[in-house]
């Protein structure tokens, strides 16, 4: 086969981003070359990782994650700004990894994330990788903002879950796009291996585990600033979850219906919660046989 080089847009969408390493191995076992890449969220670690040649060290370590593994990295907070410091994540993984200049990586980088008060997205494109992807997983409510002069900065999936316009092309690259927003049900065996058990089922609400009861715990000490509605209501979270959610995949879709990537790698929206990062290894195989299936209708209609 031909080297493609080729422009790679990963999107937000919490721990079913790791299936995005899963599509990167397969396009890489298929002869593409990977030549610049943008994120948000959870795309702009997977992305940054990969542009700095670190992304088999952090695959490695993000495999070995154990669910009580993955509670005990999170360092929750009494806080208006959200329930998780993320403060405890990214110094474990700068241990492993070691924070990098995002101009000093191997290929042209962009980290998305949200200027709340401005109203409108932020990239880095140089400066600390963590510090950006830290702005950039920032998700409202439960992930602390970030300030960052004299602006708040939160999750880059709140504007662009899928930034295809922030990712540099040079000619004759193709737009690749793995988009986490997909209906498409999840793949059967892999499904019963991941599960909804820590964060959200496939609808996006919160279920019973360990981790949950501790979010409540927190909830209930603030008080008045997660209020709890009437006996009728949802709930303040559970309705900001499934409204922010409709809203994130509804933007996501228009994204990519006007940008019409050349190869859009689809991973169902309920192939895990949002901190499901102890089924990593079911998720990477979840986005290899996704891009496999993409990657082969491409070249067939090339041919």
């Amino acid at each position: 086969m031909m080297k493609t080089n080729v422009a790679l847009v990963l999107s937000s969408g919490g721990a079913r981003g790791i299936a995005q390493i899963g599509a990167i191995q397969e396009l890489l076992n298929r002869g593409f070359t990977i030549t610049s890449v943008a994120g948000s969220s959870i795309g702009s670690l997977i992305g940054g990782f990969y542009a700095s040649g670190k992304l088999n060290d952090f695959t490695a370590w993000v495999c070995t994650l154990k669910r009580v593994d993955v509670f005990n990295l999170m360092d929750f907070t009494i806080s208006t700004k959200g329930l998780i410091k993320a403060e405890r994540v990214f110094k474990r993984m700068e241990t492993i990894i070691p924070d990098v200049l995002i101009e000093d990586m191997n290929i042209p980088f962009a980290a998305v994330t949200t200027d709340i008060i401005k109203g409108k997205e932020k990239i880095f494109t140089n400066g600390s990788f963590y510090k950006a992807a830290r702005a950039s997983i920032a998700i409202p409510t439960i992930i602390t903002s970030v300030y960052n002069n004299n602006t708040l900065l939160v999750d880059g999936g709140v504007l662009s879950p899928v930034p295809i316009r922030y990712v540099k092309r040079n000619f004759g690259d193709i737009l690749v796009v793995v988009n986490l927003y997909h209906d498409l049900p999840a793949d059967h065996k892999v499904n019963n291996l991941v599960g909804n058990e820590i964060f959200e089922n496939e609808n996006n609400t919160f279920e019973n585990s360990f981790i949950i009861n501790s979010i409540n715990c927190i909830q209930n000490r603030i008080g008045n600033v997660f209020p709890k509605g009437d006996k009728e209501s949802q709930g303040y979270l559970k309705i900001l979850n499934l409204t922010t959610s409709l809203m994130t995949q509804r933007i996501a879709d228009l994204q990519i219906d006007y940008a019409r990537p050349d190869i859009t790698i689809n991973i169902p929206r309920n192939s895990a919660g949002t901190f499901d990062f102890h089924k990593s290894k079911q998720l990477i195989e979840e986005g290899r046989i996704a891009a496999r299936k993409s990657i082969e209708e491409y070249n067939s209609q090339i041919l």
